[in-house]
């Protein structure tokens, strides 16, 4: 009789900690807006020198608050390195990676995607604060993927 009772007792708890995960990602979706990033576009990553926007990585003013950051991941650097923006202004990175799989975290927010070769990535953040913000690669790619870092400076 008792063995019984263990195992409803299990089959309860197993669907309460379903229910809840089920209700927190519903929850991040809805309320926090947090989504999975499409795919935006595709690059042949043999040719970023040749293809726009990535043929010259860096930041551009795109409208009166608004930034592009274009970045391009390669073993084991990111390309520009340092990236400035000026605080309260909405910056959208626009990413791919020039040879294996990149993550592309910056510090302190919630921005942390990855860089998939042959893949377009973009994510739209605004910097309240100034300050450095270190960017890091957070997918293994390689012998030298703990010196794959850079920074983004809000001014």
């Amino acid at each position: 009789m008792k063995v019984h009772t263990y195992e409803k007792a299990f089959l309860v708890a197993g669907a309460a900690v379903l229910i809840v995960c089920m209700a927190a990602l519903a929850y991040a979706a809805v309320a926090l807006g947090i989504q999975l990033p499409g795919r935006v576009a595709e690059v042949d990553p043999r040719r970023l020198a040749t293809t726009a926007p990535f043929d010259h990585p860096g930041v551009r003013q795109t409208g009166p608050a608004s930034y592009a950051a274009v970045v391009v991941g390669r073993v084991w650097s990111f390309d520009p390195p340092t990236i400035v923006v000026p605080r309260d202004a909405d910056v959208t990175f626009v990413g791919t990676s020039a040879d294996v799989l990149h993550g592309f975290h910056v510090g302190d927010t919630r921005v942390n995607v990855m860089l998939i070769p042959g893949q377009v990535t973009r994510v739209t953040h605004r910097f309240h604060e100034p300050g450095e913000y270190l960017l890091l690669c957070h997918e293994y790619c390689g012998l030298g993927h703990h010196t794959m870092a850079g920074k983004v400076v809000v001014r």
